[in-house]
C-alpha cells in the first residue's frame, strides 16, 4: 500500500475505527473518513473520538451513511480511495434482538454499497469487520475453519451475510478481501453498552454493577491498540481469507475483570446477578495461527496491562463521562 493512496474507512467515529485512523495517520496514510454519527449509544463520545482526528494532516471527514448508495457513490467518485476498511457497523447482541431490521440494512446492505462503489471505481482491497459472535456453539480454541452457519442472534446473522457478501464479489469481481473477526474489543474510550466500561463506572461510583450469569462466563479479551494494528496488518493481499483478531490465550473469566477492576480502584463491587440471555456465549477464544502467518501479528497487551491503561483513561475523563448515558 502506498501511503500517496486514500484509505477510506467507515464508522470512523467508533470505538476501533477512530483508534485505526490514528493508527494510519501517523503513519502517514491519508484517511476518508466516514461516519452517520447514530444515536445508538451517546453520541457526544463519538464525537470526542472524532475531535480527536479532526485537523489530523491527511484525514477528511464526511458525515455519511453506507446504507445511501447515491451518497457512497459521490464520495468514491470525489476522492477515488484505493483500499477499503469497513468497520462502520451496528454493534451489540442484545440490542439486535430489539431492533434487528437496522443490523441488516447497516451490516449487510451497507457493506453491499460499498462493494458496488468498489467495482464501479475498480477499487481491489476490502477489509471488512466481522465478529467472534459467529462461532457460538462450535469448539475452542475458534478456528476460521469452523462452519458459522448457525448464528444465534440478528447481530451475527447480520454479519455473516457482509462477509459471504463479500466471497461473491472476491469471486465475481477480483477483490481481495480480508475478513477480520474480532474477539472482545476493549480499551479506552470504549462503547458505553460494553461491560469492562460499565463495571468501571459503576464501581467507580459506588452503583451496583449488573451482571449476566454467575461472573464464570469468559472472553478472550483483546485490546484496542491491537485490534487497530491487526485491522491495518490485514491491507495486505491475502485473495479471500477470515482472520481472527484475538487475545490468543486461555479465555478470562468476568469475575477476573471485576477483581482486577477493585482492586486497582480500591473500592468492592456490589454486583447484582442477573439471567444470562439465551444469545450469549459462555466462552470465547480464538485461534489466531493464521493470523501470525499471513498477517504477523500477534497481540501485544495483556488483559491486566489493558485494564490499567482503561482505568486511567476513565480517571482522566471523569467529568467528561459523568454526562454520558450508559
Amino acid at each position: 500500500m502506498s501511503f500517496a493512496e486514500p484509505v477510506l474507512l467507515t464508522g470512523v467515529a467508533g470505538f476501533i475505527a477512530s483508534r485505526t485512523a490514528r493508527f494510519l495517520l501517523d503513519q502517514g496514510v491519508r484517511v476518508i473518513g466516514v461516519d452517520n454519527l447514530n444515536d445508538y449509544y451517546d453520541v457526544r463520545l463519538k464525537r470526542h473520538r472524532l475531535e480527536a482526528l479532526l485537523g489530523s494532516p491527511g484525514f477528511t471527514f464526511h458525515e455519511l451513511d453506507i446504507e445511501n448508495l447515491a451518497a457512497v457513490r459521490l464520495l468514491f467518485e470525489v476522492h477515488r480511495p484505493r483500499s477499503v476498511l469497513n468497520l462502520a457497523a451496528r454493534a451489540g447482541v442484545g440490542y439486535s434482538l430489539k431492533n434487528p431490521h437496522v443490523y441488516l440494512t447497516t451490516n449487510a446492505n451497507g457493506t453491499l454499497n460499498l462493494l458496488e462503489a468498489m467495482r464501479a471505481f475498480e477499487v481491489k482491497k476490502l477489509v471488512l469487520a466481522s465478529t467472534s459472535s459467529l462461532y457460538a456453539g462450535l469448539p475452542m480454541p475458534f478456528s476460521e475453519a469452523l462452519p458459522v452457519n448457525t448464528p444465534i442472534s440478528p447481530y451475527a446473522a447480520s454479519k455473516k451475510a457482509a462477509e459471504v457478501m463479500a466471497y461473491t464479489y472476491h469471486f465475481l469481481f477480483g477483490m481481495d478481501v480480508s475478513v477480520v473477526r474480532y474477539f472482545t474489543v476493549f480499551g479506552p474510550a470504549g462503547r458505553p453498552d460494553m461491560s469492562i466500561y460499565r463495571f468501571i463506572q459503576w464501581i467507580t461510583h459506588g452503583q451496583r454493577l449488573q451482571l449476566t450469569g454467575d461472573g464464570s462466563q469468559s472472553r478472550d479479551f483483546t485490546f484496542v491498540d491491537d485490534i487497530a494494528r491487526g485491522t491495518i496488518a490485514a491491507l495486505r493481499p491475502v485473495g479471500f481469507e477470515v482472520i481472527n483478531l484475538g487475545g490468543g490465550r486461555n479465555p478470562r473469566s468476568m469475575m477476573d475483570v471485576i477483581r482486577h477492576i477493585e482492586g486497582a480502584l480500591g473500592r468492592p463491587a456490589d454486583i447484582e446477578h442477573l439471567p444470562m440471555p439465551p444469545e450469549d456465549m459462555q466462552a470465547t477464544w480464538a485461534d489466531i495461527d493464521k493470523a501470525r502467518r499471513l498477517l504477523d501479528w500477534t497481540p501485544e497487551v495483556s488483559l491486566e496491562e489493558g485494564l490499567d491503561r482503561t482505568l486511567a483513561w476513565h480517571r482522566d475523563h471523569r467529568d467528561f463521562l459523568s454526562g454520558l448515558r450508559m
